[in-house]
């Protein structure tokens, strides 16, 4: 159970430290969430998004960082 609990604290800083980078780029002016070919539908009663490019974007950034970080561990 105790180690469960290491889990738990480890996931929570993970959040925590994802927040704060988070917040900490909204702050600039990185067009993410609203580069071309995300798309965005406003109905009447309804609003549909789906980041397309940013998702793309951000896939492409962590393979490269986490194949670099892979390479660096050999």
């Amino acid at each position: 159970m105790a180690e469960f609990g290491k889990l738990l604290v480890l996931f929570g800083a993970i959040l925590v430290a994802a927040g704060i980078a988070l917040m900490l780029l909204g702050r600039t002016n990185l067009p993410l969430g609203r580069l071309p070919g995300d798309f965005l539908y406003r109905g009447k009663h309804t609003t549909v998004y789906f980041p397309l490019a940013t998702s793309l974007v951000l896939s492409v950034v962590l393979s490269l960082v986490l194949y670099l970080i892979s390479r660096f561990r050999r």
